[in-house]
């Protein structure tokens, strides 16, 4: 799959085992930046191989995607002689994407980057549209660039090593694209949601190929997020709420399916949505939500404080993203404290 971009056009690798870490290993000038949980998963079978001072190990946790970290990755690539030559190739999920990315494009005013995703959310999700994302204090992703990487390999082999939470985080995104698609969407993954539960790998390898083609045509349509590509963000409004609020023990994956209840409850008391399409999906979402409730102070004061600090937000008007007749997307700015009230309450009733 090659994606088009104003920076370079980039292409998608989807592999059958890991025999193409033997190319990623004759790169010349290259660091290797790895999530630390997988080193320990893979580290006989693949990163044993590389050279202790071409190796960088990344504590992937929320408040490590910082620029502190950004900028250790970057000082150690100034220990490589090649400077613009050097190339960052990068094993891991959003997190570790997000930090090797944006270090990508601030040193020497751009460096080659590789990436290989190695969790089913960053796979059919973040690993495409070039976006790097930073936290600055307590504002999730405030600073950020766009900044592809000239290639990317996804070996659905990794998935089946990740934990049950970090599985279901990655089908949160791929049942709010499946629900985004409209009604076939939503029938293509009731009818297939057991064998991706499952973690079967032709079931697990269609959803990536699908999730990545649906959003393809936003971001080369609108590559740097001003125009129809904010639909993407249908959820994100509430489930980046939650993830704040949760102080990250919500995963990204799972608080935009919580995200998903909220604003189908929405359009649906605002009678722009069917109650059986609401319920449907509510179905396929408590699935893959496993979360504790009780462990979250969801006053409604919190809920709006940490809605108001995403960086969607254009001025004192609420906006999100909802599905509207006939599944339609559309950013909606008038989205009311009432609405909220009442669709948190419903929320926390359909999972409780």
């Amino acid at each position: 799959m090659i994606i088009k971009s104003s920076t370079k056009d980039y292409q998608v690798h989807i592999e059958e085992d890991f025999s193409f870490f033997e190319s990623l290993l004759q790169a010349d000038n290259a660091l290797f930046v790895v999530d630390k949980k997988l080193l320990g998963l893979y580290e006989k079978e693949l990163f044993g191989r590389i050279p202790e001072d071409k190796l960088y190990v990344i504590e992937a946790l929320e408040e490590n995607k910082t620029i502190e970290t950004a900028l250790s990755v970057c000082e150690r690539m100034t220990e490589i002689p090649g400077k613009r030559n050097a190339r960052l190739v990068s094993f891991g999920g959003g997190i570790v994407q997000d930090i090797t990315g944006f270090a990508a494009n601030i040193l020497y005013r751009g460096i080659h980057w590789s990436f290989v995703p190695t969790t089913l959310l960053a796979a059919c999700d973040s690993c495409i549209g070039g976006k790097t994302s930073l936290n600055y204090k307590s504002f999730k992703n405030l600073l950020g660039t766009f900044y592809p990487p000239e290639e990317i390999y996804i070996c659905p082999r990794f998935f089946f090593t990740l934990s049950q939470r970090d599985f279901e985080s990655g089908l949160g995104e791929v049942v709010k694209f499946n629900i985004m698609s409209g009604e076939t969407g939503l029938e293509r993954i009731e009818t297939q949601m057991e064998g991706l539960l499952a973690r079967k790998p032709e079931v697990v390898e269609e959803f990536l190929r699908t999730s990545l083609a649906f959003k393809k045509d936003f971001i080369e349509e609108d590559e740097f997020d001003r125009g129809v590509r904010i639909h993407l963000n249908f959820a994100h409004t509430f489930g980046h709420a939650f993830e704040t609020m949760s102080r990250y023990e919500v995963p990204h994956g799972t608080a935009v399916a919580m995200g998903m209840i909220m604003a189908d409850r929405v359009s649906l008391h605002r009678g722009v949505m069917e109650e059986d399409i609401c319920c449907r999906a509510e179905r396929l979402l408590k699935k893959i939500i496993h979360v504790d409730l009780e462990g979250i102070d969801w006053n409604l004061d919190e809920v709006i404080k940490a809605i108001r600090k995403d960086k969607k937000q254009i001025d004192d008007a609420l906006t999100c993203v909802l599905l509207e007749e006939g599944m339609k997307l559309k950013v909606v700015h008038d989205l009311k404290r009432e609405e909220i009230e009442t669709a948190l309450k419903e929320m926390l009733e359909v999972l409780s």
